[in-house]
């Protein structure tokens, strides 16, 4: 999943509580400047909001990460090429009482697998930076 966390009363808005927590959870320190933008808010499967913000890391090879060990198990990334992929592209249904309930995205990478939240994210995401291709 991407760094989050609930906003804390000090943070004002969701690009201030993403820039925080992807500073306690990577260690690593992003300015506003970095931000794009926010997605839509989404729900999540307790009904509370998350509020997607995008923004831009520069290089990875330039990137130090610091990965807080009691919040982030690993850490992985997936270039844009690979993601546009259809063979690295699936969707997951799902049953509720034995009946088809809806259907989400999945993303593929080696032994890692991208789905729920993360992977809606990660699908509007797609859709605004390679609108046509994905």
């Amino acid at each position: 999943s991407f760094p989050g966390g609930r906003r804390d009363p000090a943070d004002g808005d969701a690009v201030t509580t993403a820039l925080r927590e992807t500073r306690e959870e990577l260690g690593l320190e992003l300015g506003t400047p970095s931000v794009w933008g926010q997605l839509r808010p989404l729900p999540d499967r307790q009904g509370l909001m998350v509020a997607p913000v995008v923004a831009n890391l520069g290089a990875l090879e330039d990137l130090t990460l610091t990965p807080n060990p009691d919040e982030v198990e690993e850490v992985f990334t997936m270039p844009l090429a690979h993601l546009l992929r259809e063979e690295n592209q699936g969707y997951t249904h799902f049953r509720t009482a034995g009946r088809y309930s809806y259907t989400l995205p999945v993303f593929l990478n080696g032994p890692h697998k991208v789905w729920g939240l993360t992977a809606i994210i990660t699908e509007l995401t797609l859709e605004l930076l390679a609108p046509g291709c994905y």
